[in-house]
């Protein structure tokens, strides 16, 4: 009897737990670089209030979660559900313990610990110290998985790194003479449209030098609603000049070179690199003193090998397109990973084939 009990105080709190996994992936894209968290409050096994992060500068999801609640003194006698810990310090926004606190909820379940330095176990500490009962570790997986760019930019100190390509049918990402000096295209209006939905939700993409002179891609957001993210390229002699799109000034933009005497701008950035020592390590911190939390890797070939062969990625996007090229340049090569989707292209689809 004691165990069957346990377990369904177990279920029950993996149940609410679970739910607020769910709202926090309704905010994991607009909260960046704060983590997106999901609360729930319960009062007699009935939700009365949930919420998740507002976009980036706006309330946590504990404020939100809290203020959804008609009857506030419910929250006396109320269980705080939390897929992350609350927060202990003043950022953009008051601590989120201190709140809790003073709403005098006796109980809180947390998913997992949050990794940022400045709270890392003292908003659990601070509640506990209040009197609160606190429980930790509930779904900690899961809850690290759903909030994976943020616990890779901390506890890695460096983005959560995206590869992504499109490559033909026999491997080939573009064919080695081109009769035009447009881009060559393997994708079709299905894919284009992902592509730009990822755009929204990632903070950065990065293309090497020359990916821009072969195809000025502007890396902006248009086919879908939303944000442009951060563009970033390689340019380690200053073959790019003012004419490509890319240096439109339109958003924020890093240049990695060599050159030591550019000078930037607000929306034009020149991040110097020495090319002389291995590059990845490099970029990778300049983006995290940038607070980007998420880079898309979009190429060309030599560069997306770069970060595969330094073994600094986390997934893989990768577009199969339905005709052969017969000679051209090769796509990257991945084995040996488990984070590889892979996406058929069709003459008037877009089909996810599998996760390799």
């Amino acid at each position: 009897m004691f165990k069957d009990t346990l377990l369904s105080i177990l279920e029950r709190h993996e149940l609410y737990i679970s739910r607020c996994i769910q709202l926090a992936l309704q905010g994991t894209y607009a909260a960046m670089p704060n983590p997106s968290v999901g609360a729930v409050v319960v009062h007699n096994n009935r939700i009365i209030g949930e919420g998740f992060t507002s976009p980036y500068g706006g309330p946590h999801a504990e404020p939100n979660a809290i203020a959804s609640v008609q009857n506030q003194e419910l929250l006396k006698e109320s269980t705080l559900y939390v897929s992350l810990e609350p927060c202990s310090h003043f950022g953009k926004t008051p601590p989120c313990c201190d709140l809790v606190i003073e709403k005098k909820i006796p109980k809180v379940v947390i998913g997992t610990v949050d990794p940022f330095a400045k709270v890392c176990g003292r908003g659990i500490q601070k509640m506990r110290d209040a009197g609160i009962e606190v429980i930790v570790g509930v779904l900690e997986k899961e809850c690290q998985e759903s909030n994976k760019r943020f616990f890779t930019f901390h506890n890695q100190k460096r983005p959560y790194i995206i590869l992504k390509w499109a490559e033909s049918i026999d491997h080939f990402i573009a064919p080695i003479q081109r009769t035009t000096n447009r881009p060559f295209w393997i994708s079709n209006t299905y894919s284009k449209q992902l592509v730009h939905q990822w755009r929204s939700e990632e903070m950065a993409f990065l293309v090497g030098t020359q990916t821009v002179l072969s195809d000025n891609p502007s890396l902006t957001t248009r086919d879908w609603y939303g944000k442009s993210p951060i563009r970033v390229f390689i340019d380690r002699v200053g073959k790019i000049d003012n004419s490509f799109s890319i240096k439109d000034n339109s958003v924020k933009t890093i240049c990695i070179t060599a050159k030591q005497d550019l000078l930037s701008t607000d929306n034009l950035i020149y991040e110097y690199a020495d090319f002389n020592q291995p590059l990845v390590p490099q970029i990778l911190d300049i983006l995290y003193r940038h607070q980007i939390m998420s880079v898309v890797v979009e190429g060309g070939s030599h560069t997306l090998q770069h970060f595969i062969d330094a073994e600094l990625w986390d997934e893989a996007r990768v577009f199969i397109g339905n005709t052969p090229i017969v000679e051209g340049i090769p796509a990257p090569h991945l084995s040996g990973f488990d984070k590889v989707v892979k996406h058929r292209i069709l003459d008037n689809e877009l089909r996810k084939v599998y996760r390799k």
